[in-house]
């Protein structure tokens, strides 16, 4: 196998161009996958201007999630020549990476391969914050902000393929009716409407505007709702009335997904594969992609994905 390979590297004053790079060598519980797609997410935005730098011991190629072939497995559980997904903390922009067998999930039988590699970021960041923290049941209603992302189009369809109802915000009108067509029950352009007038009866709120959204998604939860926040688009900071968290007796939180454990995250990874992956497979969810870009396209890709103008994914094709 050759020794270099293609990645994209973050350069001053943060643009991404494609290198030349060692291949990454395979440790313990870890497996070696050839490279047919990756992912492109907000994370990676923020790491090319240097606001998400990736962990210690992490690659500084940038690159959450990919889908591909595995050519060398050191740990029992795969084998060269099996298609997998794979959750990453970084190096996915690359024509190799290197992954803990814990965070791969067998690439859907209905799914391409570039379909397959928009799956594990969003999928592992709904999950957790959705269906874990936010214990999301069937027969409840779900709040989505930024229904039109990668992130709210995945969450859409796992909450109805869950049995609840979904409600979501959008910045166009053309996103809510991308949102309505997945499966949403109701939604609402944040530019032209006040959800709070809008929608009430909220069992969990899934957020990532932060600011003054918290407060204001907090007088439209439920007795024993659930607030989750995974971002702040808007502030990190928020103003809000603890007496309506007593008396309604609100639980707040949220979590970021990449400086968690390899353990934690194969754990996450098995509920995944027994709750989620069957619903893929019977066509409940499927990753809304709205382009494509050759690998050495990244910064492109990345221009797309800051203009706002998407709805779903883009994905990088190696």
């Amino acid at each position: 196998m050759t020794q270099q390979m293609q990645a994209i590297e973050i350069n001053e004053p943060g643009i991404l161009t494609p290198a030349q790079r060692p291949v990454p060598q395979a440790k313990s519980g870890e497996v070696l996958i050839r490279v047919t797609a990756s992912g492109v997410n907000r994370p990676d935005l923020l790491q090319r201007i240097g606001k998400y730098p990736p962990p210690p011991g992490i690659t500084d190629i940038p690159g959450l999630e990919v889908s591909g072939e595995i050519v060398e497995s050191l740990d029992p559980q795969w084998r060269p020549g099996d298609k997998v997904c794979a959750l990453l903390s970084g190096g996915g922009y690359a024509e190799y990476v290197t992954a803990p067998a814990g965070q791969c999930l067998p690439v859907p039988s209905i799914l391409s391969m570039p379909e397959a590699a928009a799956l594990p970021e969003t999928v592992f960041t709904v999950w957790n914050n959705v269906f874990v923290r936010g214990q999301l049941k069937p027969g409840e209603t779900l709040l989505i902000h930024g229904g039109g992302s990668g992130i709210g189009t995945t969450a859409i369809q796992m909450a109805k393929a869950h049995g609840a109802k979904v409600f979501v915000t959008a910045g166009t009108d053309e996103k809510c009716r991308t949102c309505m067509n997945l499966g949403a029950d109701r939604a609402v352009n944040y530019k032209t409407q006040d959800f709070v007038e809008e929608f009430s009866g909220i069992d969990v709120v899934l957020d990532m505007v932060g600011g003054d959204y918290i407060a204001r998604n907090l007088k439209i939860l439920n007795t024993d709702g659930r607030h989750v926040s995974i971002a702040t688009m808007q502030s990190a900071t928020a103003e809000i009335d603890l007496r309506q968290i007593m008396q309604k007796r609100i639980v707040l939180t949220g979590s970021t997904l990449r400086p968690r454990s390899v353990g934690e995250k194969t754990a996450l990874a098995t509920g995944i594969r027994n709750t989620v992956w069957p619903w893929v497979e019977t066509g409940k969810l499927k990753p809304l992609i709205h382009a494509t870009f050759p690998l050495a396209d990244a910064q492109k890709a990345h221009d797309l994905l800051e203009s706002g103008a998407i709805a779903g994914k883009i994905v990088l094709t190696v």
